[in-house]
């Protein structure tokens, strides 16, 4: 290993990243050090970084020797008791996942979701509307948080009076390494008092007390919404959601459907200023959108990673991986891989083909809400282009401290006319 690469292994340090993602580092690693050995504080032992696009997808595929069950979105090491308190569907292979998945995949499908076209492209046009009345606006508040979450409660059919509070609450669970954001650090001691729940957040509790009154006001009815579906529906194993199931189930719809769909439209927003001749073609062919989306993915990239960990003793790359050992995948780094993406530091909105990974590209794992989230993309920036202002820079953008969210908590913007 380089000192270069010695240098840029540290991504279990949270401040690496908090002026945005660190692609020099993952650059550096991709060259030198692809899968890379990570130091991490104790009580943490370390994981393996894997940088590169085709070793990501050979720990995807390979669900029996990567294993999502001990936990796949924490670096933290759990015991037995928090592996089983905390569990989701993000957290299970197998039978019991795939039953998880259908109970919802339907509704997520382009066919089914179809239907809220006209719902999106109104509630699309009221939020810019809403926004375009200030001349100086923050972009993250005022349209990228308030857009995907208003879809998020329409599903669920919650009120709108509730749309504040569940942004909040997303806000204080993936923001748990970031001051602003958090109610307990990830990382201190008082954080031992919530070690079992997701994020170690107190929001959880919350979240899960305003899930189980939604679900038992909803039981044994007749409502087509996805809470009522996941209370009233067994899953195709016949083993019926009990609480930890349900809670666990609700609040990733909550982190989930709204997260990360709200970074990508703050990133592609930065994107699209940033390279004026892709504004320019895309209102001349707005046609182009739909395809653009991918490249909208593809940049923000907006969760940095997943982990696994090895079941048994294994060789990833040239590598010897011990059984029991994180493994995690950096897709951020994936979606810039040299060897896949002909100059992927370049935002080129015709980029074709373009298989990037923010889904989590293929595997029993691919995000469930990929279609949701570009289509909400898709509106929002065919209304956002059609407009005769130009959205411009007023301030600097505030990157959430995460290497797990590739997160913006402001992004200060004005209008001038077109």
């Amino acid at each position: 290993m380089t000192m270069t690469s010695l240098t840029a292994a540290q991504l279990a340090n949270n401040d690496l990243f908090a002026n945005g993602a660190p692609w020099d580092v993952f650059a550096d690693l991709r060259r030198n050090d692809p899968i890379s050995w990570q130091e991490e504080p104790a009580p943490n032992h370390g994981f393996w970084a894997v940088t590169r696009y085709e070793d990501i997808m050979t720990v995807l595929m390979d669900t029996q020797t990567y294993s999502s069950e001990i936990g796949a979105t924490a670096l933290e090491e759990l015991d037995e008791s928090q592996i089983e308190i905390r569990k989701s569907m993000l957290d299970m292979d197998g039978a019991r996942h795939r039953a998880l998945r259908k109970l919802l995949q339907y509704d997520f499908t382009p066919r089914a979701l179809a239907v809220y076209e006209t719902f999106l492209r109104g509630l699309t046009a009221n939020t810019v509307d809403e926004a375009l009345k200030k001349e100086r606006f923050d972009f993250v508040a005022e349209v990228a948080a308030d857009f995907p979450i208003r879809v998020l409660a329409k599903l669920m059919d919650v009120p709108e009076a509730d749309i504040p509070q569940l942004i909040k609450w997303g806000n204080r669970m993936v923001g748990n390494t970031d001051p602003e954001h958090a109610d307990v650090l990830l990382d201190s001691e008082e954080s031992e008092k919530y070690r079992d729940l997701p994020f170690r957040s107190p929001a959880a509790l919350e979240v899960f007390d305003y899930g189980f009154s939604l679900a038992n006001a909803r039981r044994g009815g007749d409502g087509i919404d996805i809470v009522s579906r996941l209370v009233n529906q067994v899953p195709s194993d016949g083993k019926a959601l009990d609480d930890r199931d349900f809670r666990n189930y609700f609040l990733l719809l909550v982190i989930a459907g709204n997260e990360t769909t709200r970074h990508t439209i703050s990133h592609t927003m930065n994107n699209l200023i940033q390279n004026p001749d892709a504004i320019a073609l895309l209102r001349a062919e707005p046609e182009l959108i739909p395809w653009a989306v991918e490249e909208f993915l593809r940049c923000a990239s907006p969760v940095y990673h997943m982990r696994r960990t090895t079941t048994q003793d294994t060789v990833l790359g040239n590598r010897q991986i011990k059984a029991g050992q994180k493994v995690v995948c950096w897709f951020a780094s994936g979606n810039r891989d040299e060897d896949i993406f002909v100059d992927p530091m370049h935002f080129d909105v015709t980029r074709k083909p373009n298989e990037h990974m923010t889904f989590g590209r293929g595997g029993p794992h691919m995000c469930l809400g990929n279609s949701l989230a570009r289509m909400e993309i898709r509106i929002m920036f065919e209304d956002l282009l059609a407009r005769d202002v130009d959205i411009v820079p007023d301030g600097e953008i505030d990157y959430l401290r995460s290497n797990f969210i590739h997160g913006i908590k402001r992004f200060p913007v004005r209008t001038v006319p077109r």
